[in-house]
Formats: structure tokens, C-alpha cells, sequence
């Protein structure tokens, strides 16, 4: 392995913050010439190698930056495979080298006119600004391979890219400055002269200093600032360097209250599933779709229902992205997943010291964090009566009260609920508030269980096996008719959820290409009985009991290829097994005809 791939995903953050800078596609190769990170039309060939004859070569070889105005005319290009098909329109690389020695190349490439013309009347900064990206690169690559003073630096330069986009300080065991980034500057409207052997426990008498001889690495504090007669706030955190046992100083890092809200919906943004990505062509799960699609146009409250594994968030998720709401967040909430307890503050956030045990600087709530856009209650039958008062007036005000709030904050949010549990039932024994219901009631959408769309059970295995057989690396092609069939007639009381799981267990178990009913798990070949109520059964004789099971068993697998071989596996029993009983009971189980 190269130098460089120890160290691809920093790379690939470089890069991105470069196309972020100067809106120009970045691509960046190692020393043999494998494109480890790109931006842009360069993602997808990550792994790719460039032409070796073109102006990377040059570049690295002789460790130098070049600027190619026209690739399809230079004389550097003349040699390249590519040079006929040739879409560039200009072209700067420059080297990245630590101790003399070439690692790789980074490049910057032009595709039209406006980014050409923007190259050369910025070439010198644009030079400039590539090798400082360079030595970025160069000073990652050597505090992976050097010292322990050299991880000190390494640990710091880790934090800064962690947390770009916050603003960093770092500082020696005395709380004298030693690095920043321009964010902190801008954030407490600092310049060089400023910071200059200044220590930050001085400038920003609000940050408390740790002991150095308490081994604990993080500390958190919240801070206001008077900043050009505004006032900002925010959080602070402060994580120590220790190496090897040994304190050797901090990095600090500082974010406003805005900020954060933003950081997190970044965090959480998911891909863009939309109710294209649900799969199915079943006329209930066609309409499911449709009147979700209508819903999506609304910015009334949403109740979800249907049986657990039915895919109730894909739903929720899909419909904030076919919405007006699609790039603000979307916040989700287990109700049944956090302690009742918690679930107050988790929802709707605290205020620092408002009870034993708050964090410094308060806790935003998801009603905050999904300010102008969707927040999904998931198993909001599980909430309690008083949480559903809290929850009421939410909906009802369009604000809420932080817990030890002086005040009421404006939100606009969505909100869209889910169940499995039947709310009417609830609210008739008391359980569940009747206004609340109808609060959240306003569109509701009753997803199909699986059983009631089995038409679209054979395009969900086929796009399972393609996600997992690419998960657990298995070259899996496809599915024998008799496991097909199987699946198809199964019950699936855990619904998609279900298959998921019985689709992967049975790529990790196959033998071969092509699943089969060996690979399937044992419990969905057992035979469904009917469901009688208890006690009200006529008993019967052991064999007539036998004769029964023989008979549901060949009923249930009649139009199966292996009708025998599957009829005697869910008995549990052999298939010569099986011939015995059919030749002993043949007079009461028409035995002859299920001989043939």
C-alpha cells in the first residue's frame, strides 16, 4: 500500500474544501498515478489511473507546479492516450513532496471558458494556494510516519480538519497560542497582532483552564460575547493532547448557537430518497405512494400507521424530500427508544443548570433542530400522557418552552407521526389524548403489509440480493423458483423487515450462485397454523393428528417443483420417511395420487 492511501479520506476532505474555495474541479494522484481523491466528474473515477505520459508526470518528476492553458495543443500533452477526446480547457498540478521525495500530484481542471479565463488571471494565487494545500497534505503524510513530537502535531492537525468548520485554537501545556484558524480570528474579531505570545486563557477570560493532572480529554463550556454590539453565543469545547501518558497541551474549538444547528442538519442530511426508491408496482402500494406524493405538498401533520417493518420512515423521509421543505432538515425521534424521562429534554432541549446533571451551555432540542423543516415522531403511541400535553401545544402554538426557559421559542416545523398501534383504541381506554389524535390525524396514510402486496415480493428479493450480495462480497445471481416460491407464500409477520433479514441470512449460508431452500433459515419453513382460540378444539388421535399435518403439508407445497422434498423438510422428517406415511395412510389421504 502507498504512502498516501493511509491517509485518503484527509485527502479527499482537502480536496473538497479546495473545489469549496475556488469552484474548480480537484483531482489528486499518488505516486503511481491511481487517483485516490477527485471532486466533481473525478468521484467516480477514484481508483481510476491518469495517462502516464501527461502533465502529472511532469509535475512529479520534476517536482514542480505547471500551468497547461490549452491541453489539446501543449507539447506536455502531445504523448497523452487521451489527447483526441480531450475535453479540458486548461489544467494546473502542482507536486506534493515531503524530504525531497514525490508523493503524488494534486490538479486543478478547467472545463470551460470561465474557469479557464479564472486560471490564468489567478495563477500565481492559485499556485500559491495549491502549495500550501500540498504541504497540508505533506505535513499529514509525515506526522503519520514520524515521531512522537511530530503526533503532536499530527493529533492537532487531526482536530483542525475534524473540525473545519468550526473555529480552532490550539495552545501549548501554558495556554499560549500556537496555531488558529481564520474563523476563530473572525469569530472574537481578532487579528495577528493580537494573538502574538498571547495566552487565550487571558483573551477569552470566559474559557475556564483545565487541570493538566486530571486525565479527562474533553471539556465543555458555553460562551457570550459582545462582538461589534451584537451578542453571539455559543459552545466551547476544550480537548487535550495527551500522548502517551503525557499532557502536551489543547486544541480548542468554538461554535455559535447558529452554527451548530447547522452542523448537525449536515451531519444528518441523508441521500435524497424519494418514493422512487420505494419499491413495488402492487395497486395498494402504487396508491400508498400516490397519496403520499399529494401529502408532500401540504404542510399539514402526517400520522403514519401500519405494522412494524413496514417501512414507515422511508415513507416520512420521502415525503420531506418531495416537499418545499427538502433542503432544510429532517429530524428523526424514537419515542419508544428513549426513557420517558429523557424524552422531554431530548425533545425539546434545556437550558444550562435547569436541573442536576445539564450540560454547560444547554442542550438544542430536535423541535429546534428541525426548525423550518420535517420532524418525524416515531412510535408515538409509546409517548406518555404528560409528554402528549407538551406535545399538543406544540401543534396547537407553533412554540415550545426549553426546560428551565425564561421563554417560548417560535418554531415552523412539520411534523409527521408513526405507529404500529391502533391510537383510536387507545384513546377510547384512556391512553392516548383524543385532541392529540386529531391533531396528528389531519392526512392519514395506512401502509400495506407485505402479505397484502405479494405481487411485489419477487422485485424486493432481487433488489436484495443486488444490495447485500454487494455488502458481504458474495456473487450471488439470483434465486431458485422453489425459495422463490417459498417467499412469496410465507406470511411475513415482520414484513420488509423480515425479508431483509431472511434475504441476508441466506447469502451468508449459500453454497453456491444461486439461493435455494437449504440457505433459507428454519423459520419460515414451518407449516402457519390456524389460529383457534384455546380450548375449543376437539382433541384428537395422535394419528389422526399426523394424518392432518401429512395432508396440510402436500396441500401447501402442491405446486412446488420439490413438492415432496419441501412438504417432508417442514415436518421435520426425511422424504422416505414421508413415502412410508403416505403408503400407510394412502386409504385416508388419497395417498395414491400424492405417490405419483
Amino acid at each position: 500500500m502507498n504512502e498516501l492511501e493511509n491517509i485518503k479520506d484527509d485527502i479527499q476532505n482537502i480536496a473538497e474544501a479546495i473545489l469549496s474555495v475556488i469552484n474548480i474541479d480537484v483531482t489528486i494522484v499518488d505516486d503511481k498515478f491511481i487517483r485516490i481523491a477527485g471532486t466533481g466528474k473525478y468521484i467516480d473515477k477514484i481508483g481510476d489511473k491518469v495517462d502516464g505520459y501527461s502533465a502529472f508526470r511532469k509535475s512529479f518528476v520534476e517536482q514542480v507546479g505547471i500551468f497547461i492553458e490549452d491541453p489539446k495543443e501543449s507539447d506536455i500533452c502531445k504523448s497523452c492516450t487521451h489527447i483526441h477526446g480531450c475535453k479540458e480547457f486548461a489544467e494546473v498540478c502542482c507536486p506534493i513532496v515531503l524530504d525531497n521525495k514525490s508523493y503524488g500530484v494534486i490538479g486543478l481542471i478547467a472545463f470551460d471558458t470561465d474557469q479557464s479565463n479564472m486560471m490564468k488571471n489567478n495563477l500565481d494565487g492559485l499556485m500559491n494556494f495549491l502549495k500550501k494545500m500540498a504541504d497540508l497534505i505533506s505535513n499529514k503524510l509525515k506526522a503519520q510516519m514520524n515521531t512522537e513530537e511530530l503526533e503532536v502535531e499530527k493529533k492537532k492537525l487531526e482536530i483542525l480538519l475534524d473540525n473545519m468548520d468550526k473555529a480552532i485554537v490550539s495552545v501549548d501545556i501554558n495556554g499560549y497560542i500556537d496555531k488558529c484558524n481564520y474563523k476563530f480570528k473572525e469569530l472574537f474579531n481578532l487579528n495577528d497582532n493580537d494573538l502574538l505570545k498571547k495566552n487565550v486563557f487571558d483573551i477569552l477570560n470566559f474559557i475556564k483552564k483545565t487541570n493538566e493532572n486530571n486525565f479527562s480529554k474533553y471539556k465543555m463550556g458555553s460562551f457570550s460575547y459582545n462582538k461589534r454590539n451584537r451578542n453571539v453565543k455559543g459552545i466551547y469545547n476544550i480537548n487535550k493532547i495527551i500522548i502517551k501518558g503525557k499532557f502536551k497541551g489543547y486544541v480548542i474549538d468554538f461554535i455559535e448557537k447558529k452554527e451548530a444547528i447547522k452542523t448537525y442538519n449536515k451531519i444528518n442530511k441523508d441521500y435524497k430518497i424519494t418514493l422512487d426508491n420505494i419499491i413495488g408496482n402492487s395497486d395498494l402500494i402504487v396508491q400508498t405512494k400516490r397519496n403520499a406524493l399529494i401529502a408532500s405538498r401540504s404542510t399539514s401533520t402526517i400520522l403514519i400507521t401500519g405494522e412494524s417493518g413496514t417501512g414507515k420512515e422511508l415513507f416520512a423521509r420521502s415525503i420531506h424530500n418531495h416537499s418545499d421543505r427538502v433542503d432544510n432538515p429532517f429530524v428523526t425521534v424514537n419515542c419508544a427508544a428513549i426513557p420517558d424521562n429523557l424524552l422531554e429534554s431530548e425533545l425539546f432541549g434545556y437550558e444550562e443548570g435547569s436541573f442536576t446533571g445539564a450540560k454547560k451551555g444547554g442542550k438544542l432540542g430536535k423541535f429546534e433542530l428541525a426548525d423550518k423543516g420535517t420532524i418525524f415522531l416515531d412510535e408515538i403511541g409509546d409517548m406518555s400522557l404528560h409528554l402528549q400535553a407538551k406535545l399538543l401545544r406544540v401543534l396547537q402554538e407553533r412554540e415550545l418552552d426549553k426546560i428551565g426557559g425564561k421563554s417560548n421559542i417560535f418554531i415552523d416545523v412539520r411534523i409527521i407521526a408513526a405507529t404500529n398501534k391502533n391510537l383510536e383504541t387507545m384513546v377510547k381506554n384512556g391512553s392516548f389524548r383524543e385532541d392529540l389524535y386529531y391533531r396528528l390525524n389531519v392526512i392519514p396514510i395506512k401502509l400495506p403489509s407485505l402479505r397484502e402486496r405479494r405481487g411485489d415480493i419477487p422485485l424486493l428479493i432481487n433488489y436484495m440480493i443486488d444490495e447485500y450480495s454487494h455488502k458481504l462480497e458474495k456473487e450471488i445471481l439470483g434465486i431458485d423458483e422453489n425459495a422463490k416460491q417459498l417467499l412469496i407464500n410465507y406470511s411475513w409477520p415482520g414484513n420488509i423487515r423480515e425479508l431483509q433479514n431472511v434475504i441476508e441470512y441466506s447469502i451468508n449460508m449459500s453454497q453456491s450462485k444461486v439461493l435455494t431452500l437449504d440457505s433459507m433459515p428454519k423459520s419460515i419453513m414451518n407449516i402457519d397454523y390456524d389460529k383457534k382460540e384455546e380450548g375449543t378444539e376437539e382433541i384428537r388421535t395422535l394419528e389422526e393428528l399426523e394424518i392432518r399435518e401429512i395432508k396440510k403439508a402436500l396441500i401447501k407445497y402442491k405446486d412446488y417443483k420439490k413438492d415432496k422434498e419441501l412438504a417432508a423438510k417442514s415436518l421435520g422428517i426425511s422424504r422416505a420417511t414421508l413415502y412410508r406415511k403416505l403408503e400407510k395412510y394412502k386409504d385416508k389421504i388419497n395417498g395414491d395420487t400424492y405417490l405419483k
